[in-house]
């Protein structure tokens, strides 16, 4: 690591430039992630099959599942390497990072193993039907049994190189194995494999991208040299007590809020489900069209809390709130400007991933009305990130199990059961109204409480 040019970045480098240094290849990394996720259902739709595209859906919490899990070393080992770094203690940021790998390999190993036991009963509860079952068993084999390990471990590096200052080293990983997926969904779906075995393709293409990622990871941290921070060291050189349980105590509140939000995605799709396969369908491209501007706030999070987090460390108050205030700015701007795109474009955005009529007109309806949440979902997930930065777990775990466990899941129930259909649609926005008013009144009383003004 160049340790004069990082300290730079951390202490006296213009806000805005900063934020900018750390966050836009984040940020192009998400979108990147975006793109490729959304890049199956788009090659799977030109199949004009809703039940390969219900299917792919299905699979779509499961992955996210994979992502909770890299949260807890991931964001809790990276988070807490970037206030290790702020208060000079280097060989203990570098037992920390060896930790958080080890683990990482361990867990999503297991992970693995759960999925391909227990399959059947997994899906089915996800629920796939007759015409969608042997679909999604298929894409998931692929995408989360053989490829867990390479998916989970992709992004555990990405936030170890991220929370050394390192974002456009870890933005161009991700990338990459956004780019090779894009590249190789159309080969082996519509080249290699036979007609029917689309999906089969789409998610050999996703592993093997993965794979790619991981292995680029790799090779980056050898690169920084024997003294880096991230080189691993032996498996026998704990970190200290107190930092395990701090990786804990951040990265488990992250898994558990990504947890909620893929259950919550879960019971959307259930839900959905009962109405017909083609709503089924709609409802699984709204959910990965919305992500857009989703991905590009969580970049921007991702991009302020290595910056947040050092300055937290040292001490220097204002230039910590200055960071904050300057990711919320930048983050509600996207998020309106995305509002009156989405608005405009819905009917297009649907056809651009298939082009039965049905389903692009019903999906067409969900999106405009899912797209009034993105100021306030941004806004959650920012409040969540600055407690993380903090090194605050119990703060972003009560936000995140608030968010989804108390307000939006069980509003899911309650407008399905008042207002139908459209009830699961517009669930998100008043329950994340709710959240922003929660999640500002928790930070302002933290904030008085730990005398940051």
């Amino acid at each position: 690591m160049n340790k004069d040019k990082n300290r730079t970045l951390f202490e006296s480098m213009p806000i805005a430039r900063a934020i900018g240094t750390m966050a836009v290849p984040t940020v192009i990394g998400q979108l990147i992630i975006l793109i490729y996720n959304m890049a199956d259902t788009f090659f799977i739709g030109r199949t004009n099959n809703p039940y390969m595209v219900a299917a792919a859906s299905l699979i779509l919490p499961v992955f996210n599942i994979s992502l909770s899990i890299a949260c807890v070393a991931g964001v809790g080992g990276g988070a807490l390497i970037s206030r290790l770094l702020g208060e000079s203690h280097e060989d203990e940021a570098k037992k920390v990072s060896s930790f958080s790998i080890y683990v990482s390999i361990a867990v999503s190993l297991l992970f693995s193993a759960i999925v391909l036991i227990f399959m059947k009963p997994l899906l089915l509860a996800l629920g796939a039907g007759e015409e969608t079952y042997i679909y999604a068993r298929s894409y998931s084999f692929f995408v989360i049994v053989v490829g867990g390990l390479p998916t989970i471990m992709s992004n555990v590096f990405s936030n170890l190189v991220r929370s050394i200052g390192e974002s456009a080293k870890a933005g161009l990983g991700v990338t990459m194995g956004g780019v090779v997926n894009i590249i190789l969904d159309p080969i082996f779906m519509f080249l290699i494999l036979p007609k029917g075995y689309e999906i089969i393709g789409a998610g050999i293409a996703t592993c093997l991208s993965n794979c790619i990622s991981c292995v680029y990871y790799i090779i980056i941290i050898k690169g920084l040299g024997k003294n880096s921070v991230l080189r691993p060291i032996s498996i026998k050189k704990f970190p200290e007590k107190s930092s395990i349980a701090k990786i804990f105590a951040i990265g488990v509140p992250s898994a558990v809020a990504t947890l909620l939000f893929d259950i919550d995605y879960i019971v959307v799709d259930r839900l959905m489900s009962a109405y017909s396969d083609i709503a089924l369908a709609a409802v699984g491209i709204v959910l990965k069209a919305e992500r857009l501007p989703l991905n590009v706030g969580i970049g921007i999070c991702q991009g302020m809390i290595p910056i947040v987090a050092y300055n937290y460390a040292s001490k220097n108050y204002k230039r910590m709130r200055d960071a904050a205030h300057f990711s919320l700015l930048c983050g509600i701007v996207c998020a309106v400007v995305s509002i009156i795109l989405y608005e405009i474009f819905a009917p297009y955005i649907m056809r651009f991933f298939i082009d039965e009529p049905n389903t692009v007109s019903l999906g067409t309806n969900f999106l405009r009305i899912r797209c009034l949440a993105t100021i306030f979902m941004f806004m959650c997930f920012y409040h969540v990130h600055l407690f993380n930065s903090y090194g605050r777990g119990k703060e972003a775990l009560f936000l995140g199990v608030m968010r989804w466990a108390v307000f939006n899941i069980p509003m899911l129930f309650i407008l399905n059961k008042v207002i139908g259909m459209y009830g699961l649609v517009w669930s998100q926005l008043l329950a994340d109204i709710l959240t922003v008013a929660l999640s500002f009144y928790v930070h302002r009383r933290f904030i008085k409480k730990e005398n940051l003004n």
